[in-house]
């Protein structure tokens, strides 16, 4: 799994937004099928999501601190479906959407930190910290599956690119 969050890391280093947000929209799914594998890929995708990462973008607001999430698993299966399949943000069309229509991503300004406001049903995440909460989300999900022999068996059946200059095998 190291091997995908790596790549997002690298990704995002590189600024290569897409491939960053690209390989960050797959992995909950990806973690979710290796934890869950008969379940459907929107179930497992939003039930890893609201364990792993919602509570990043959960926050206490307005006078009388009450909780608000910004951003539910169902609104990002909606986006990673939409963006994956049709390379767009807006989810407004999307079945399994929550409470965003769209997503305004935007990279890293030098010394400001913008991300997770919301305008009307529009999040502006800043794309950089999104695909880093993600790889952190699925490294500590690693730590905490890494004795079930069951999902280590499925996690040794991901795709692997074989480094060429160590030669090629079959």
């Amino acid at each position: 799994m190291h091997r995908f969050t790596d790549s997002i890391r690298k990704s995002i280093q590189a600024n290569d937004w897409y491939g960053a947000l690209s390989t960050a929209l797959t992995l909950p799914d990806v973690c979710g099928r290796l934890e869950k594998p008969n379940s459907g890929s929107q179930a497992r995708y939003v039930d890893w999501f609201r364990v792993w990462v919602q509570s990043k973008y959960t926050s206490e607001v307005g006078p009388n601190r009450i909780k608000r999430v910004f951003l539910h698993g169902e609104d990002c299966y909606a986006l990673r479906c939409c963006y994956l399949h049709e390379g767009g943000s807006n989810i407004e069309m999307q079945r399994a959407q929550k409470a965003l229509e769209d997503f305004h991503f935007i990279t890293p300004i030098p010394g400001c930190h913008i991300h997770c406001n919301q305008s009307n049903n529009t999040l502006q995440l800043q794309v950089d910290i999104f695909c880093n909460d993600i790889a952190d989300s699925v490294d500590q999900w690693l730590s905490s599956v890494n004795d079930d022999a069951d999902i280590r068996k499925r996690i040794n059946n991901l795709l692997i690119i074989h480094d060429s200059s160590e030669g090629v095998r079959f």
